[in-house]
């Protein structure tokens, strides 16, 4: 599982996503900690300038590595550190 994961991040990268569905409307969010929120917030972190930085994909793959192995709250804590961090590269 988490080998796939990890194959999901470059390819992510490659053709991103929107957060926008029909009409323009903002798509709904998960708030819980949960293994489905570390795959949305992997989506929203491939599309930030900063997210090709090593640092911020290696804290990406460690997030993921704590969702898939059933600790779905640190990998989240450490998915929005990276997003955080991914938002500050220039």
């Amino acid at each position: 599982m988490v080998r796939s994961m990890r194959a999901l991040l470059p390819l992510a990268l490659l053709f991103g996503t929107s957060d926008l569905v029909a009409g323009g409307e903002p798509m709904p969010r998960v708030t819980t900690d949960s293994r489905e929120y570390c795959v949305e917030l992997v989506h929203r972190l491939v599309v930030l300038p900063g997210a090709q930085d090593e640092v911020v994909r290696r804290m990406a793959e460690d997030g993921m590595r704590l969702c898939d192995t059933g600790h779905p709250r640190t990998g989240v804590a450490k998915l929005r550190r990276a997003i955080r961090a991914a938002q500050a590269q220039p």
